[in-house]
């Protein structure tokens, strides 16, 4: 897959994963390297279970990539924490 491709597929795929984690980052950018950094988590993940990861433009590799990109939101949110906490 070309650069176009994963830039394509990596905005998808941040878009999806933004949406199912409600992160309230913006940006065009931020979204394509969450996806883009998604699909080679999700790439990688897939193909040590069928040995095939996102290697071509279709419905599983967006799918692949956006699981992925999912996974990392959900680490950032663990590591950064939801937000400051106030006592009462």
């Amino acid at each position: 897959m070309g650069i176009l491709g994963w830039i394509f597929v990596g905005l998808i795929a941040g878009l999806l994963a933004r949406w199912i984690v409600k992160d309230e980052r913006t940006g065009c950018i931020y979204t394509v390297i969450v996806g883009v950094i998604g699909a080679l988590i999700g790439g990688g993940l897939m193909s040590l279970i069928d040995e095939q990861g996102v290697d071509d433009f279709s419905f599983r590799s967006i799918l692949v990539a956006a699981v992925g990109a999912v996974l990392l939101l959900l680490i950032l949110q663990a590591i950064a924490g939801r937000g400051p906490r106030t006592r009462r």
